[in-house]
């Protein structure tokens, strides 16, 4: 016996269903599939404010505010409304500007498309809640910083310091996660980096990290509290020295190549949020073979 209550389609959708029956569920499946692709395109909007900041926050003279409207980096003629559709208009466009044609990068719809999707999945972890709302802000702010460390080598203050304070404020107002886990998380994120960075540059002589990758730290530590950083610290460590390794034999570099870390963070956080707890009791499980 079905204990799904049906309902009559013909009182609820228009009339060239024929009067068919449908189960409840499959109408809050729909609404949840309307609802994901309604946060899909948010989310890719945005993305395409995630490209303005990621363009402009790094150069002097620039600002998220200032100029007003997009340009063409190539030519600075204005971005017309319908030419700055997330995804469509690099399609419409054929990935040029309509001005000078010059190529658009790859990165603006790649930004958007990760961020749709990103949204989406974080919806289908948590649905409509208060970590997916606190989350979502969280991850938009890991993919800025990752394509700003990618291009510059640089994570900019005015990313990292408002985020460990947001961050911190959400673990008082919400509740998630207790406050002191968030503060503790502060202070062994921003610590421990710090003393990676300290006792490298002690040994070698050299810089081998930059403050910007301690404030991020310390910010992933803010939103995710204090078990996200060893979690963070290892997997980025492994991701960043087999990834620079390769790199390294690739372009036949020395063992002073330098890459970015902040993406090996970044990345690592974002993992954690959809599959700590599985990863890190894999691989407990798996050492203890």
């Amino acid at each position: 016996m079905q204990s799904y209550r049906k309902v009559k389609v013909e009182n609820l959708l228009p009339c060239w269903y024929g009067g068919y029956t449908l189960r409840l569920n499959d109408l809050i499946r729909m609404d949840f599939s309307i609802m994901a692709l309604l946060i899909f395109l948010i989310g890719c909007c945005l993305g395409s404010f995630l490209n303005v900041c990621i363009y402009r926050l790094p150069r002097e003279g620039l600002s998220i505010f200032s100029p007003s409207r997009s340009f063409c980096p190539r030519c600075q003629a204005p971005i017309r409304y319908y030419d700055n559709i997330p995804l469509l208009s690099f399609l419409f466009l054929h990935g040029k500007c309509r001005s000078c044609r010059a190529r658009i990068s790859w990165r603006y719809p790649l930004v958007e498309g990760l961020t749709g999707g990103m949204s989406v999945a974080l919806f289908l972890k948590f649905g409509l809640s208060f970590n997916f709302l606190s989350l979502w802000v969280l991850v938009a702010v890991l993919l800025a910083i990752t394509f700003i460390d990618l291009d510059h080598q640089l994570i900019p203050d005015v990313i990292s310091i408002p985020g460990i304070v947001l961050g911190f404020l959400l673990a008082v107002l919400g509740p998630s996660m207790p406050v002191k886990d968030s503060l503790i998380g502060i202070i062994a994120g921003g610590g421990s980096l710090y003393l990676v960075a300290f006792v490298y540059e002690t040994l070698a002589k050299r810089e081998g990290m930059g403050g910007g990758d301690v404030k991020l730290l310390a910010m992933i530590g803010a939103w995710l509290g204090w078990k996200a950083i060893p979690f963070t610290l290892f997997a980025s460590s492994l991701l960043g020295t087999a990834i620079g390794i390769g790199l390294m034999i690739a372009k036949r570099e020395g063992r002073h190549y330098a890459i970015p870390f902040g993406p090996f963070l970044a990345l690592s956080a974002t993992a954690y949020i959809f599959f700590g707890p599985q990863l890190i009791g894999w691989y407990l499980g798996w050492g203890a073979r």
